[in-house]
């Protein structure tokens, strides 16, 4: 009998294949099954399994964790409290605008089922969540700013390919190098998270599809792109494959705040370097399957965000070992 932490996957798209891979590096967890609409796919690890999607029904009591892999845009917001009725879960949606919405929904199935959801981890929302949050509290007069890429977004890239006439695309998040500096130099800018940044996507259509009607649906995406500038190109697959076929993504959180009676500028800067956003995205979400875990073990029940868990949850180490290694 294992004391291993049994894990689930929902999806085996590039974040399921991260999870996968991230699993693989934890000591005290172990992957039971993959689940995945195209049923029988080939994974990596060979003492799991890899079945239909509506197989997962039958793990309930095996699986201590499902880690749900599928796209903000249409799978989360329908599986997460579908697969939180039968199991501890944890997801990365990441449309913003909807993450209050999200969490009540999964909520009051996490209650009336007595399972543990963390939903809406990876680097944002999720790190940078915290370190914005944590900015804050510290340095109360001040303000803060987010700056994503140069990087592929997964989510915006998902939502680019779910465009009627899109045969496949990714789309690229810009910041603007000027407003960083004025941060880093305290200059605290007045400028909108559309001035801070631009969005750039690259596509492939369809046979048939009108590309204008395309780019006007991408350009004016609720929640996605419609508040920024954006530019579509329309582009080979081959091209796509050559040119677009890596991830790399990552981001700065900078809050400029002052203290004192002298006003003393002090910033507090967090950044991420990712060579492949899928895998690090995958890596925050299985470390958080230890804190669902935990947290159910406990007898915990319900909705979970970062900002509910302390980070000794999700670190393998023991709360003595943390103190004594760490502190």
């Amino acid at each position: 009998m294992t004391n291993k932490i049994q894990v689930g996957i929902i999806g085996y798209g590039n974040l399921g294949k991260g999870a996968e891979a991230a699993i693989q590096q934890q000591a005290d967890m172990e992957l039971v099954a993959v689940f995945s609409r195209r049923g029988e796919i080939e994974i990596q690890d060979k003492n799991a399994k890899a079945l239909h999607i509506d197989e997962a029904k039958d793990y309930q009591g095996k699986i201590d964790v499902m880690i749900l892999c599928g796209g903000s845009a249409t799978d989360l917001p329908d599986q997460t409290p579908q697969f939180t009725n039968m199991f501890n879960t944890v997801d990365s949606f990441d449309t913003h605008a909807n993450i209050p919405e999200h969490f009540s929904k999964v909520d009051k199935v996490a209650q009336e089922s007595g399972n543990i959801s963390v939903i809406s981890v990876g680097w944002d929302p999720g790190m940078f969540s915290m370190n914005r949050v944590m900015s804050e509290a510290i340095l109360a007069e001040g303000n803060t700013y987010t700056f994503w890429g140069k990087g592929l977004s997964q989510g915006h890239s998902d939502a680019v390919r779910r465009v009627e006439g899109v045969k496949a695309g990714v789309q690229y998040t810009l910041p603007s190098e000027e407003v960083m500096e004025q941060v880093r130099q305290g200059e605290n800018p007045d400028a909108s998270k559309s001035e801070r940044h631009k969005r750039e996507c690259f596509v492939v259509l369809e046979a048939g599809a009108d590309a204008a009607i395309v780019e006007n649906t991408i350009k004016t995406m609720p929640n996605y792109f419609d508040e920024y500038e954006t530019a579509v190109h329309f582009i080979s697959e081959e091209e796509l494959n050559e040119n677009h076929s890596n991830m790399p993504h990552g981001g700065f959180v900078i809050h400029s705040g002052a203290t004192g009676e002298e006003k003393h500028n002090q910033v507090i800067e967090y950044s991420l370097n990712l060579e492949s956003n899928p895998e690090f995205t995958a890596s925050v979400l299985v470390a958080y399957a230890r804190a669902a875990y935990r947290l159910s073990q406990e007898g915990q029940q319900g909705a979970k965000t970062i900002y509910d868990i302390g980070p000794g949850y999700i670190h393998p180490a023991s709360p003595a070992a943390l103190r004594k290694g760490y502190l």
